[in-house]
């Protein structure tokens, strides 16, 4: 199958070798969970369950609020102890409405939706509905509610159904390990999804630094010609959805377009491994695989965790620290986020915990641009860094929105490539935060005048029907005999 090129890009040190050959096993099951209502694209869930009430393994704990929204279940059975608004056990650091369950160590189901007798032949919105009704958002890091990316086949011409398999962030290896030991479960959910968005054919994008996963997906697919398991360059962020969809397809997504737009849906492959389980079993997205790795971490594993768990019974299950780390981070090293506590709890996002050591952590002074333009080559989306973070340092965001800073996807191969040590997707997150905020002050501005201005016309409206009322009566009286 014809490769295409995509722009940009760099080689980081890959470091996959640290978790890759270990399998994936099961996380004791921590005391308490923490399942805050956001973890998810969109609003919040809206909680249906009351302190002190008992829950069983995969009862709905919160129903979506809207479409672009997503279920939480109990990964446990056990009591609800609080819904509070707690500010250590999430990964923003910022306050999340959290429910916090602790378990009875039964681990007892609750009563699943009954099961759908072939899927492969159901209606698609029944697969559609199932999928939402399970909680279950992309777990390569978007969080968008996989039932809406499901439905998009009622809404554009669709005739691929594309899985991320690439995997290409340092240290990581779940979806490795997924791919490896759940071959046949994601290819069946792929078939399944398939039939939901009305698609014949499946492609699989696997970076070629993965001959396992590969061999694996390949014999699990068969001789199914509509599905083919397709070897990517090794290349970081080849992973990013557009981007794979360009070199497996060759179809450019135009910026601040949907990949569906190209005839393309794209899904993780862990995506399809839960959506497998929801729809042969009726079990809801309460747990999923995480790498726990870096030269920090004595015992590096991929584990499989329970939603809510905190941190600290990760670390704790793989041994504990063989060195004071000099950075934890939740996720790739490339874009994931400092950790600001071992409490935060693992959400249906969290795909990696790095613990690094010192050797790991590139300490270096920021220093003036020097004009070299490696970050201009290195851009996977033909942007110009240096240029956007010199108008930001100047607080010029409307320059730099005309430069297009609103498609910079924040991978981070600028920052890497960058001789200067300049934190250029930290400029350019600012930046798209800041006009966000402006953008969404400017709509609720321009809500508040429209509404302003219908209620002046309501306003008028009623004046001068009370003032043709007022004459209406006057001309009666005036028409009446003495």
């Amino acid at each position: 199958m014809k490769i295409f090129d995509i722009a940009g890009g760099v080689h980081p040190v890959y470091r996959k070798e640290l978790a890759s050959e270990q399998p994936i096993r099961a996380l004791p099951l921590p005391p308490r969970l923490y399942i805050p209502l956001q973890q998810h694209v969109g609003a919040l869930s809206v909680p249906i369950v009351a302190v002190g009430s008992h829950v069983g393994k995969g009862q709905v704990l919160c129903v979506r609020q809207g479409t672009l929204s997503a279920t939480q279940h109990a990964p446990t059975s056990g009591t609800i102890v609080a819904i509070e608004s707690i500010t250590a056990p999430h990964a923003s650091g910022l306050a999340q409405e959290t429910i916090v369950i602790e378990a009875d160590g039964r681990d007892a189901w609750a009563e699943l939706p009954a099961l759908i007798d072939d899927p492969l032949a159901a209606d698609p919105q029944q697969i559609i509905d199932r999928v939402a009704g399970s909680g279950i958002v992309g777990l390569g890091g978007a969080i968008f509610p996989a039932a809406v990316k499901l439905g998009m086949g009622k809404q554009y011409k669709l005739d691929t159904l594309l899985l991320n398999g690439a995997e290409c962030e340092p240290y990581l290896t779940c979806d490795d390990r997924v791919m490896r030991e759940h071959a046949d479960e994601v290819i069946d959910g792929a078939r399944i999804m398939a039939h939901a968005l009305g698609v014949k054919r499946i492609l699989i994008g696997v970076e070629s630094n993965k001959p396992q996963a590969i061999a694996a997906l390949q014999r699990a697919a068969g001789a199914d010609a509509g599905i083919t398991v397709v070897p990517v360059p090794v290349r970081y962020p080849v992973g990013y959805a557009q981007h794979l969809t360009r070199i497996v397809t060759g179809r450019e997504t135009p910026a601040e377009h949907r990949n569906a737009e190209v005839g393309v849906v794209t899904h993780n492959v862990a995506t399809a491994h839960a959506v497998h389980h929801a729809v042969r079993y009726g079990r809801p997205l309460i747990a999923r695989v995480v790498t726990v790795t870096g030269g920090a971490i004595r015992q590096p594993s991929n584990l499989e965790v329970p939603v809510g768990a905190p941190v600290s019974a990760l670390v704790d299950a793989c041994g504990g620290f063989s060195c004071e780390p000099r950075q934890l981070v939740l996720g790739g090293p490339m874009m994931g986020q400092p950790l600001p506590s071992l409490k935060v709890p693992i959400v249906k996002g969290s795909a990696g915990i790095l613990a690094l050591s010192a050797d790991e952590v590139v300490e270096a002074r920021e220093r003036p641009c020097i004009r070299c333009g490696s970050c201009v080559s290195v851009c996977p989306c033909g942007l110009s860094p240096m240029d956007m973070a010199a108008l930001i340092r100047k607080d010029k965001l409307d320059a730099a929105a005309k430069l297009f800073v609103g498609d910079c996807i924040g991978c981070g191969s600028c920052s890497w490539a960058c001789p200067s040590h300049i934190p250029l997707v930290q400029y350019f997150n600012y930046a798209n935060g800041v006009l966000a905020e402006q953008e969404r002050q400017r709509r609720k501005n321009e809500r508040v005048r429209t509404l302003a201005e219908a209620h002046a016309l309501r306003v008028e409206s009623l004046e001068r029907a009370k003032k043709e009322a007022r004459a209406a009566k006057l001309g009666e009286k005036t028409e009446t005999p003495a």
